[in-house]
């Protein structure tokens, strides 16, 4: 019986045998047997092997930590960016009868202390982190007294800054690998190029490189890229044509509405997505299309990651992408039952102009980035040399409109800005109250004496949270209620008396997008942006929209085969089920019963090679080669003016 050994820091060579993963994968999940490069990566695992696993969307990613995380001694700690995904990830996990916590941001400091306590003291198997906590010194001091037995980073493309999706808060993840130096790291991502792959396992410290590629063929799946003006007929024609509920991935908020309403004009039962809309109007219309209540989701890419529908039949992409990588992982969530399904990418004359467009948006100049920071500053009522650690809530819309920019232009300007140090952008996020004091620990005490009617909540507060004297700190509401005995309106009167004597600043819970400085606000003329950082992020999204554009304009080659190689796979075989492969498919069996066709069209007298080539309604050339067949077995022959006549 094979053993897996497992040699790191903290595990006292504990063995675990073949038998017991095989048992804890029937009695928790209920599988036979692990699929594709699940063993591989699990042994991997349990050998203390630092790895990164490449592994298409619904290729079975959680089961490759949640399995050795289980058997192992010790909590395995998981960074993932999606507070609905940690969700359901630890709902599931209790499901089956597996002690499971979260940490995210709607949770008050106190419910935060008492789950990390039970990490370190209790029996928790599993705990998710969103990769902002990870910094925290709480967090950092707790981390170092559990028994950790695997990091796990989910979406892990997300630490590097060539990728699509960087997000700079992952950069913190590393300080994990100096808290637990003999802990291995499992990243994971659908989806990573090459240069993508080894910047993750730099950014993650790999003790050394160790990457698991899964093969990124999907049998099941026909790809396809219709060009067309009339987008919508060219939808209804897919939504006819093939049955099973689907997504339609479109670029904004205002196309999903719009395009969702039509839909329904047109009978068919559609919603839209996306993350403008309240949580739990978002989890009512997934679980509805979940279900099978709902047919058509139309959604920007908010909507999909950590879905669990297996029979989605169709995913339509209604217009052109940044990124392959983008595409890939969205177009992936069809036929996760291996079932014939589809992604179609249909296409408009003007898609190019339009995304080349929002590109050279993306990338403002470095003075725009400078100007955008200053208004900002302002928009917020920062002035120079304060705001460090503050976070405030910020409204893009209006932003944009008060100042007449554009909406893209200012998100990519923020997220360079991010990049460089300045400040940390949240996009629509579920972001609990924050609560600071701006006056000292005296002049609190006497305002207590002051006024009675405030000192049951002041107490209440400094009881409960910590740190805030010294910026702004989640605090939970409905908790000071229960604590000071109060209605949850008259403690938000209360926190509303103080901040009106500027005993407090406070934001209340919200959904929407946050600015939180690392540092007070610099004059615009001090802002500094690597200049290297700058050229070659751009360098590198430029060549991710190229990537884009050929895969569209590719009339020859396997689209699956395109993609596999995008993503370093060597071994790439044509599907035989895209749009190119069964086009092909068709001519040849054309060209098969071509000449014998030509042959009949031949008159007695014969005729010339221009007007057999119009009896047929294909190219010269096919006509041409199947011409020289026939010549070839001297069926026919081809006199000096250009005449073919039949050979009796």
């Amino acid at each position: 019986m094979r053993r897996f050994l497992l040699n790191f820091a903290g595990m006292n060579g504990k063995e675990i045998t073949q038998e017991q993963v095989t048992e804890a994968l029937r009695r928790y999940w209920g599988y036979e047997s692990l699929r594709g490069t699940q063993p591989g990566t699990i042994r991997c695992v349990l050998e203390g092997r630092d790895t990164l696993s490449l592994m298409p969307t619904g290729g079975g990613k959680s089961l490759t930590y949640q399995l050795p995380g289980l058997l192992m001694e010790g909590v395995c700690v998981v960074v993932t960016p999606l507070v609905a995904l940690m969700k359901d990830q630890v709902d599931s996990l209790r499901r089956r009868g597996i002690s499971a916590v979260a940490i995210h941001s709607g949770m008050s400091a106190r419910n935060i202390d008492i789950t990390l306590d039970n990490c370190v003291y209790g029996d928790v198997k599993f705990l998710y982190v969103s990769p902002e906590r990870v910094a925290g010194e709480l967090f950092a001091a707790r981390l170092a007294k559990m028994n950790v037995n695997l990091i796990a980073v989910d979406e892990a493309h997300c630490i590097s800054q060539w990728g699509y999706d960087f997000r700079p808060a992952y950069l913190r993840i590393a300080r994990m690998r100096e808290i637990l130096p003999g802990v291995p790291v499992l990243a994971l991502t659908a989806s990573a190029t090459d240069s993508v792959a080894q910047d993750i396992m730099e950014k993650l410290r790999f003790r050394e490189p160790h990457v698991i590629r899964s093969d990124y063929a999907r049998p099941n799946l026909s790809f396809s890229v219709r060009c067309t003006d009339d987008r919508k007929g060219q939808l209804m024609r897919i939504l006819d044509r093939v049955p099973g509920s689907g997504i339609v991935y479109v670029r904004t908020r205002d196309a999903a509405e719009l395009l969702a309403a039509e839909l329904k004009e047109e009978g068919v039962f559609a919603e839209y997505y996306h993350a403008g809309l309240p949580h739990g109007e978002r989890a009512l219309r997934q679980n509805d299309w979940t279900s099978g209540k709902t047919r058509v989701m139309v959604a920007t890419n908010a909507f999909g990651m950590g879905i669990d529908k297996p029979d989605v039949r169709f995913v339509v992409h209604y217009g052109l992408g940044a990124s392959l990588e983008e595409y890939y992982q969205e177009a992936g969530r069809a036929g996760r039952d291996g079932r014939r399904s589809y992604a179609v990418l249909i296409v408009a004359s003007d898609d190019r102009e339009r995304q080349t467009r929002r590109f050279s948006s993306e990338f403002p100049t470095v003075e725009q980035i400078k100007d955008i920071y200053g208004r900002l500053m302002n928009y917020l009522g920062v002035a120079v040399g304060e705001g460090k650690f503050c976070s405030m809530a910020v409204n893009l819309y209006e932003f944009c409109a008060r100042n007449r920019l554009f909406r893209g232009t200012v998100q990519n300007a923020l997220k360079i800005l991010q990049q460089n140090g300045y400040l940390v952008f949240s996009d629509d996020e579920e972001n609990p109250a924050r609560l600071m004091f701006c006056v000292s620990r005296d002049d609190l005490y006497s305002l207590r004496v002051e006024r009675s009617d405030l000192d049951n909540i002041l107490r209440t507060i400094l009881r409960l949270y910590t740190g805030v004297f010294t910026g702004f700190r989640p605090v939970d509401v409905q908790e000071m209620a229960i604590y000071t005995g109060y209605t949850e309106e008259r403690v938000m009167e209360l926190l509303k008396t103080l901040w009106r004597l500027h005993v407090i600043r406070f934001v209340p819970k919200n959904r929407s997008p946050m600015v939180f400085l690392s540092d007070n606000r610099l004059p615009d003329t001090d802002v500094y942006i690597s200049p290297a950082t700058y050229r070659v992020r751009k360098e590198m999204a430029a060549k991710r929209l190229e990537a884009v554009f050929a895969y569209v304009d590719n009339t020859e080659r396997c689209r699956s085969v395109v993609l596999q190689e995008y993503f370093g796979q060597q071994d790439a075989r044509p599907c035989g089920v895209c749009d190119i492969c069964l086009a092909r498919r068709k001519r040849d069996a054309e060209d098969r019963h071509l000449p014998a066709e030509v042959l009949k069209a031949i008159p007695p007298e014969g005729i010339g090679a221009r007007e057999l080539a119009g009896k047929f309604a294909l190219p010269p050339d096919r006509v041409a080669a199947a011409v020289d067949s026939l010549a070839g077995e001297g069926k026919i022959s081809v006199g000096p003016e250009g005449l073919i006549v039949i050979n009796r």
